[in-house]
C-alpha cells in the first residue's frame, strides 16, 4: 500500500512537471497574402520591416501593414531560390537609420547571377544612399543556394553567409572564391584587417569560415556564432563557427545526394569541424533566433530554428555551447521560412510561399 502511494505521488509530481515546462502561446497574423516573406527586420513590436523574395521591401508601420513597397530597392533576379533575402538593421540604427540586404543580383544579359549585398538609409518611403558592400565571386549560372543571412559580431563587423551554389559545391574547400563560406567585412565593405586569410596569396580576403553548404540561419549569442545549413538529403546541420575553421562540405556530411548517390564516404576527417547537431532526414534549417525574451520563461536560453520540410520551429535549449534538448513547436503554420526575437519578447514568423505571413507567437 505504501508503496503504491509512494509511485502515485512520484506519477503526479512527473506530470506537473511536464505540464510546468509546457510554455501556452497562441497566434497574432500581423500580415496575409505575402509574396514569399523572406527576412525579417524588428525596429520595435509594432514597426517591422521585412522582404519579399519577388523583390519588395514592406513595413509593418504602428501594427498595420503599408500596401505600398518601400523604393528604391535593387533589381533582383526572382528565380529558383533567388530573390530579396535577408535584412538586417545596424547595431546603430536608431540614429542612423541604416540597414542592409542581401539579394541575388543578375549580371548584364541575366545569363549569370550573384549574391549581393547592400547598405541604404532608410527614410520613410525608400531607401537612399544605397551602396554596393559585397558581391560574391565568381558569378554563377544557377538559382540556388545563396545563403544570404547576416549577423553582427560585437566589434561591429558583418557576418554574411554565403552558399555554394548547389552546382559548385567542390569550390567549398577552396578560398579563391566565395562559394560555401561565411564572409566577414566592415560595414563600409572594406576588409577587417585580422580576418584569417588576408595574408594568404588568392584567397579572397573577405571569408572568414569555409567548407559550407546552403547557410541560412546564424545567430550570435554572448560572442558565439552558431549557424544552421542545409545539408543535401539529410545531414542539416548547425555549426559554432569560428574565424578560419573547415566545417568540410562536401568532403564530409552525414547526408547524401538527392539521386541516393554517396557524396562522401567521410563523416569526419582532421582538420574538419563536427557539428554541434545534425539531422536525418533533412528538416531543411531556415532563419535562427536567440530568445532571452521574459514572456515565455520556460524558453529563455533557447534558439529557435525555423524548419521548412516539416513545417515547424525546433527550439533548442543550450547550456554553455551544448544543445541539452530538442522541442518541435509551431507545426501547425506550414513551411516557416524566418523566426526572429521582437523586443516585447514575443516570436515573429514568416511563413513560407507565395500567400504567406507574418505571425505573432504571444502569451495565451
Amino acid at each position: 500500500m505504501i508503496r503504491k502511494i509512494f509511485y502515485s505521488l512520484i506519477s503526479i509530481l512527473f506530470s506537473f512537471s511536464a505540464y510546468a515546462e509546457q510554455q501556452e502561446y497562441e497566434y497574432e497574423i500581423i500580415a496575409d497574402n505575402l509574396s514569399h516573406p523572406w527576412g525579417i527586420a524588428v525596429i520595435d513590436k509594432d514597426n517591422i520591416l521585412f522582404t519579399e523574395l519577388s523583390g519588395q521591401l514592406r513595413v509593418i508601420e504602428d501594427g498595420v501593414l503599408n500596401p505600398e513597397p518601400i523604393k528604391g530597392v535593387p533589381e533582383v533576379l526572382f528565380a529558383g531560390q533567388g530573390g530579396l533575402s535577408g535584412i538586417i538593421l545596424d547595431p546603430n540604427f536608431d540614429s542612423n537609420n541604416k540597414i542592409y540586404i542581401s539579394f541575388s543580383s543578375p549580371d548584364e544579359g541575366r545569363k549569370t547571377n550573384t549574391l549581393e549585398v547592400i547598405s541604404s538609409t532608410l527614410t520613410s518611403k525608400s531607401l537612399e544612399d544605397v551602396k554596393t558592400i559585397f558581391k560574391a565571386s565568381p558569378s554563377r549560372k544557377t538559382a540556388a543556394h545563396y545563403g544570404a543571412r547576416m549577423a553582427f559580431l560585437d566589434d561591429g563587423t558583418l557576418l554574411i553567409t554565403s552558399g555554394d551554389g548547389f552546382n559548385y559545391r567542390e569550390e567549398a574547400q577552396y578560398l579563391d572564391n566565395h562559394y560555401g563560406k561565411i564572409i566577414r567585412i566592415n560595414t563600409d565593405g572594406s576588409v577587417p584587417e585580422d580576418n584569417p586569410f588576408v595574408s594568404i596569396d588568392q584567397a579572397k580576403p573577405e571569408i572568414w569560415s569555409y567548407g559550407h553548404r546552403n547557410l541560412q540561419g546564424i545567430a550570435v549569442v554572448n560572442g558565439v556564432v552558431y549557424e544552421n545549413e542545409h545539408g543535401p538529403m539529410g545531414g542539416d546541420e548547425l555549426n559554432i563557427a569560428e574565424p578560419s575553421k573547415n566545417y568540410g562540405w562536401p568532403a564530409i556530411t552525414y547526408g547524401k545526394d538527392y539521386s541516393g548517390a554517396t557524396i562522401s564516404p567521410f563523416t569526419e576527417k582532421e582538420g574538419m569541424e563536427q557539428p554541434v547537431k545534425y539531422w536525418v532526414p533533412s528538416i531543411a534549417p531556415s532563419g535562427m533566433t536567440y530568445y532571452d525574451g521574459d514572456k515565455f520563461p520556460e524558453w529563455t536560453n533557447s534558439l529557435f530554428i525555423s524548419a521548412l520540410v516539416p513545417g515547424d520551429v525546433r527550439r533548442l535549449e543550450i547550456s554553455g555551447t551544448q544543445i541539452i534538448k530538442e522541442e518541435i513547436l509551431f507545426s501547425d503554420l506550414g513551411r516557416i521560412r524566418d523566426i526572429v526575437t521582437s523586443p516585447d519578447g514575443s516570436l515573429i514568423l514568416a511563413t513560407d510561399g507565395p500567400n504567406g505571413k507574418l505571425v505573432r507567437v504571444i502569451n495565451k
